[in-house]
């Protein structure tokens, strides 16, 4: 027994030199794997590392964050995204990759408006088309997906007025958007 303390403190000892840092699973989760998207640092999500790729449930209008962590374009500036036109020119979802999101989540079928496969991080503030930030996300219960078009608007005005840094808002809107929605100044 003394020997495994020694091993681990030792190992301990390198990933704190090492600067490394260890997110240690949610017990609650029933996989096993990590249920947040977040370091246990940092709290800045793990952009773009999906632990589970079926099974997902969006819950309370948030996405399964072991699913849809988020991700983003580590180059896109606030002088880009501030640019007329950014999103168009960014845009780039193929049908087959919404097709797939859905499956992630284990929606056989939908109507029109139902849902809308939804950047996670919107493309106004940076975000990715990686799958690791697109979900499926519901019209109703509101708030749905129109509200959370009003946030990301709201906060692509905050970033490029210089309210907010585009990092800050890229975490917020991935971390919890309904928190940003609930003390946005007009709903």
């Amino acid at each position: 027994m003394k020997r495994f303390v020694s091993h681990a403190l030792l190992a301990a000892i390198l990933l704190f030199i090492s600067g490394c840092t260890i997110v240690v699973p949610n017990s609650s989760s029933s996989s096993g794997a990590p249920s947040g998207s977040s370091s246990s640092v940092t709290g800045k999500p793990n952009w773009g590392v999906q632990t589970k790729t079926s099974g997902c449930a969006a819950s309370g209008g948030l996405q399964d964050k072991a699913c849809t962590p988020g991700d983003i374009l580590s180059n896109a500036t606030k002088n880009e995204i501030c640019q007329p036109g950014y999103s168009r020119n960014v845009r780039n979802v193929p049908t087959s990759e919404k097709n797939k999101v859905y499956a992630e989540y284990g929606i056989t079928h939908h109507s029109a408006g139902e849902y809308e496969v939804d950047h996670l991080v919107s493309l106004e503030l940076g975000g990715s088309n990686n799958i690791s930030n697109l979900w499926p996300e519901a019209a109703s219960p509101k708030p749905g997906f129109h509200e959370k078009d009003k946030v990301e608007n709201w906060m692509h005005d905050q970033v490029c007025s210089g309210a907010i840094s585009l990092q800050d808002a890229q975490v917020q809107i991935a971390t919890d958007w309904l928190s940003v929605y609930q003390r946005m100044p007009s709903k």
